[in-house]
């Protein structure tokens, strides 16, 4: 549908707002269903997870939408097209949490498909070719998975971007089952990435990819806007299983020069790490940094003893791939020199290193004519945090997010998104959808 035959502005606003019902039912469902007390837990492959992709499947189902799943346990609603055989439109995010996380992050961008779907049907629109939207799996996965992995690994596995060995090297944090036999015990095929030469995903049959998603971040509430158009996703450095072996003695009989102390040559590292990090932005380079994980083993530390061991984990963000290649042999030179004048071993195992990715100027323009048409306030955007988004950058298909504003941040049970930003997203979504294909 060109922008010259489309709906008016003010019929999208009508159709989003008439459609809004299904999104505030699909939230509070959730909500309800995955609480933990807390927060909200949906682990990836876990059971919290698998309540919402029943939830979104039967909404889904209820709009008369296409369903189907992958090896994976991606999940696919589809609105059907004029052209059935074109490469579709997709529109997706992931349907997991972070323990103990808020009830937007990831699911609002798979519902805010829903809702521009069933928008679509009310205003009668049959688009030119098919709008699917993907319910993710195991975005969240750092939260879940330790050991060799790159993260995502629902839409990292169906775009085929699994490295060799990957579903037998990512191990789930609390089982210690593999990420095959999750997957496999989940009731999906893991042996499709073992035996499979051929991604699921391709650029030969997705045209484009489009994600909402919260802000995770202070920037739209601080600036006042309620939905911001994002400009590309920050790439990563990380760690996710370092350790730090070191000698356990006594605290107050071994003199400070003797000792071999795992916790305080592993904070020099981090400490070093943040020199880095400030140096670098105060010379306008993009970066970040945390360790996320830092902690003594609980069978043997004691108030009483020099630490000997520490676990850790390391990320280090940025917009700039060579940034990231810098530090990556800066952290592997500085644990060196620290093991070597401390006495201890400093093991970061393998580092991954996940490159930036800049959305698609041209989807970018057309979003930001869209939202001056139906009067959506917005503010260009980088991302900090990791996204869906960036892995179908990465096979050459073209991406493009929008982001909600959100106070208090994400990753923790306080989210605090607004359904009338929604709204507006989702209609800058919705008429997106129905108007690039002129």
């Amino acid at each position: 549908m060109s922008l010259q035959t489309a709906p008016t502005p003010a019929e999208f606003a009508e159709a989003v707002n008439e459609s809004m019902p299904i999104a505030e039912r699909l939230f509070t469902e959730l909500e309800e269903k995955t609480a933990d007390g807390v927060g909200v837990t949906r682990g990836s492959y876990g059971e919290g997870e698998q309540i919402a992709h029943d939830l979104l499947q039967g909404a889904a189902t209820s709009l008369n939408l296409e369903i189907s799943k992958d090896p994976a346990g991606n999940l696919y609603m589809t609105l059907p097209g004029e052209d059935r055989d074109a490469p579709a439109w997709f529109v997706g995010s992931h349907l997991d949490s972070v323990y103990h996380g808020g009830n937007f992050d990831g699911a609002a961008g798979v519902i805010a498909g829903v809702t521009a779907q069933a928008a679509l049907q009310r205003l009668q629109i049959t688009p030119a070719r098919d709008i699917t939207v993907m319910g993710i799996r195991a975005e969240e996965c750092s939260t879940w998975f330790v050991g060799h992995h790159g993260g995502h690994l629902g839409s990292r596995a169906v775009l085929g971007l699994l490295w060799p060995g990957e579903m037998e090297s990512a191990v789930h944090v609390h089982t210690g089952r593999t990420l095959a036999q999750c997957m496999d015990d989940a009731g999906f095929d893991s042996s499709y990435f073992r035996e499979s030469n051929q991604p699921y995903l391709r650029p030969d049959n997705v045209k484009g990819y489009f994600e909402l998603h919260i802000e995770q971040g202070p920037v739209l509430h601080h600036e006042g806007f309620p939905v911001g158009i994002v400009t590309g996703i920050r790439g990563c450095l990380r760690a996710r299983s370092a350790y730090t072996t070191g000698v356990y003695t006594h605290s107050g009989a071994v003199p400070q020069e003797m000792r071999r102390d795992a916790v305080l040559g592993t904070a020099e590292l981090m400490l070093d790490i943040e020199k880095q990090c400030t140096e670098a932005r105060a010379s306008g380079r993009d970066m970040v940094f945390a360790a996320g994980k830092f902690f003594t083993d609980s069978d043997h530390h004691s108030i009483v003893k020099v630490p000997g061991s520490v676990g850790f984990a390391i990320d280090i963000r940025s917009q700039d791939t060579v940034v990231l290649e810098e530090m990556q042999t800066y952290v592997t030179k500085r644990a060196a020199e620290i093991n070597k004048r401390r006495g201890i071993e400093i093991d970061l195992n393998e580092m991954s290193l996940v490159t930036p990715a800049v959305m698609d100027k041209g989807y970018r323009a057309h979003m930001q004519r869209g939202a001056k048409l139906l009067d959506v306030s917005y503010m260009d955007i980088p991302s900090g945090a990791g996204h869906d988004a960036a892995d179908f950058h990465d096979v050459g298909i073209p991406a493009a997010m929008i982001f909600i504003r959100n106070d208090h941040g994400s990753h923790n049970p306080d989210e605090a998104m607004e359904l009338d930003d929604f709204a507006l997203g989702t209609r800058l979504l919705a008429w997106t959808l129905a108007t690039l294909d002129e």
